[in-house]
């Protein structure tokens, strides 16, 4: 039986960016597909919708509003056939698990320590500014290429990036409530351009091993190389959505482990336990919470709404992963749950590339974290609050240990 479109336009920008979760329940139970003014578009809520949508042949991927003032075109997260599977060719060969098993240690682990080596002594931390951040986007900036970009500098972008990415509010015109939260991430475009676009002119005429150079080379017939306007959109997705996931993954994990000391002293004793601890953190809080769009490509029915061709979907992965129909409590964090697949990083043919290289990354950060500071605990003088309804993860995590 095909029902009315929900509209639930009583929804504020404010409540998804602070706490999306009471919003993102009540639309679970009263209307897992809704259209939601504010954000111009039907928004899925429940693991079923979400994953059928993103498996679906009657959806494509596309890119939001937001989302191509921020990126531009060809972003890889918002195209489609040859064009998508031509990117894809391009990211994918240096992300794949056998590859990434060759240099994944000799890569992370120097990164780790250094950033270790610099408060390990101290007795305090704020853990997402000096370490899971920084071990983050060092990793992927070196794999890269941007060895000579600061790990500041390239969080700073990631940041800018994310604001306007996440900057989705519109009027009922469908215009940007606030155009003015697009500037900082323009004027941070320009300066990558202006420090990529040597590495660019050098990779042309001297090919390496870095990341972008292979993305400019691989696959192009002899003599040619992909034009950099083609790959600065998707060079812009890496910076933002690559550079944060493992680590605010990381940070995600490390507080949901301290709401469960029994927990955190099991993983810290076995080891071992850090790849089903970094899942269920994932799942916990998705660090790609609802970033993901696809648009239907013709009119279709899906949860017994009726569709109209060209309708854009918010796929709300963080809102899935909190869905009681697939997980007791969810809203706890617990590594003794069933291991149950999550969606933080998507489903079908445009999940995330770097699933492998990202739990890595995780992996490794928590290991080197945990083996040198083994009596870690959350400074519970200092709350930690989490941020953002596109990308989401913990803003500060303060830390003491004895030293």
């Amino acid at each position: 039986m095909t029902s009315t479109i929900s509209w639930i336009d009583d929804i504020t920008m404010t409540e998804l960016e602070r706490n999306p979760y009471p919003v993102y329940e009540r639309l679970r139970a009263e209307a897992p597909l809704a259209y939601v003014p504010v954000l111009g578009s039907y928004v899925a809520t429940t693991a079923d919708i979400c994953r059928s949508i993103a498996t679906s042949p009657d959806f494509e991927a596309v890119i939001t509003k937001a989302g191509g003032r921020t990126f531009g075109h060809p972003a890889v997260i918002g195209v489609n056939g040859p064009v998508h599977d031509d990117l894809r060719s391009m990211v994918d060969p240096a992300l794949q698990p056998q590859e990434v098993d060759r240099w994944i240690d000799d890569l992370v682990r120097p990164i780790a320590r250094r950033y270790l080596s610099e408060f390990e002594d101290t007795g305090r931390a704020e853990l997402i500014a000096q370490y899971c951040e920084p071990v983050s986007v060092r990793a992927l900036g070196d794999l890269l290429g941007l060895q000579s970009v600061s790990s500041d500098k390239l969080r700073e972008w990631f940041h800018k990036l994310s604001v306007s990415f996440t900057n989705a509010g519109v009027d009922e015109n469908g215009e940007f409530t606030n155009p003015e939260g697009f500037a900082e991430a323009d004027a941070a475009k320009e300066e990558i351009r202006s420090i990529v676009d040597p590495l660019i002119d050098n990779w042309i005429a001297n090919p390496d091993d870095s990341a972008i150079s292979h993305w400019l080379h691989d696959g192009m017939p002899d003599g040619q190389t992909r034009d950099r306007e083609y790959i600065y959109p998707t060079l812009y997705v890496y910076l933002l959505g690559a550079m944060q996931e493992p680590g605010h993954a990381m940070g995600s994990t490390l507080v949901g482990l301290f709401t469960r000391p029994d927990q955190l002293e099991q993983v810290i004793d076995e080891p071992a336990l850090i790849p089903r601890a970094i899942s269920e953190g994932m799942r916990w809080t998705s660090p790609i919470w609802s970033a993901t769009a696809r648009i239907s490509t013709k009119d279709v029915e899906v949860a017994g709404v009726e569709l109209p061709e060209g309708s854009v979907v918010l796929m709300s992965y963080g809102s899935a992963n909190h869905d009681h129909a697939v997980y007791d409590a969810p809203s706890e964090y617990d590594i003794t749950r069933p291991p149950l697949p999550h969606l933080a990083f998507g489903a079908g043919n445009h999940a995330c590339a770097g699933i492998y290289f990202a739990n890595q990354v995780c992996r490794i950060g928590l290991e080197e974290l945990l083996e040198a500071i083994p009596n870690l605990e959350r400074d519970t003088g200092s709350d930690v609050e989490f941020w953002g309804w596109g990308f989401r993860g913990p803003t500060s995590l303060h830390t003491t240990w004895e030293v």
